[in-house]
């Protein structure tokens, strides 16, 4: 049903291929748009977007350890660290 596709990254301008796999995954997900940046340009990309996020210090309501969150916190919701929060869920 799906056939490997020739698209050109908007970033970069290589082609790169979308493959009849990643297609059939995008449809299972629901994506309608193809992939506009190759794989290392979406890494590069999701990377600097990941750096540029201001980080919060708190103090986690569960365990009272130090949690760095990316969100300025409210004294009106409890804040978890990364283990507690899992823990919580």
């Amino acid at each position: 049903m799906y056939t490997d596709k020739i698209l050109v990254c908007k970033e970069c301008a290589q082609e790169f291929v979308f493959t009849a796999g990643e297609q059939e995954f995008y449809a299972e997900k629901g994506f309608r748009n193809e992939p506009a940046r190759c794989k290392s340009c979406r890494t590069e990309r999701k990377n600097s977007l990941k750096q540029s996020k201001e980080m919060h210090t708190a103090i986690c309501a569960k365990c009272g350890q130090e949690a760095k969150v990316p969100f300025k916190p409210r004294n009106d919701r409890p804040i978890y660290c990364s283990s507690c929060f899992a823990n919580h869920r």
